[in-house]
């Protein structure tokens, strides 16, 4: 499956619009992997912590779009944007977004 940010493929001619396909992923961070984190803050640097998560939650929210797409007959997806929102009373969770449009190209 194809998945790119551009509206066309190049050296493809799309033949077929499927439809406008998701995928979300809601992730929650948890009191150990927040303590981490905090370290980094405390000492500065990278967290790695959260980068992991961050990582995982957008290839999952990817990858649940991707087979959407699949399911309605699609081989690629088209002008893909990924969103990043942070949830809940004290912001512990991170919801990623991915949205393109499902294509059929020969």
């Amino acid at each position: 499956m194809i998945i790119t940010t551009t509206p066309s493929i190049e050296g493809k001619q799309i033949v077929e619009y499927k439809g406008i396909v998701f995928g979300e992923v809601i992730s929650g961070v948890n009191a150990i992997k927040d303590f981490k984190a905090g370290l980094s803050n405390i000492f500065g640097g990278r967290s790695g912590t959260y980068e992991n998560e961050l990582i995982q939650a957008r290839e999952n929210a990817l990858k649940e779009m991707s087979d959407r797409a699949s399911q309605t007959g699609a081989n690629a997806v088209v002008a893909v944007d990924v969103d990043y929102e942070v949830l809940g009373a004290d912001n512990g969770m991170l919801m990623v977004t991915a949205c393109g449009t499902a294509v059929v190209y020969k």
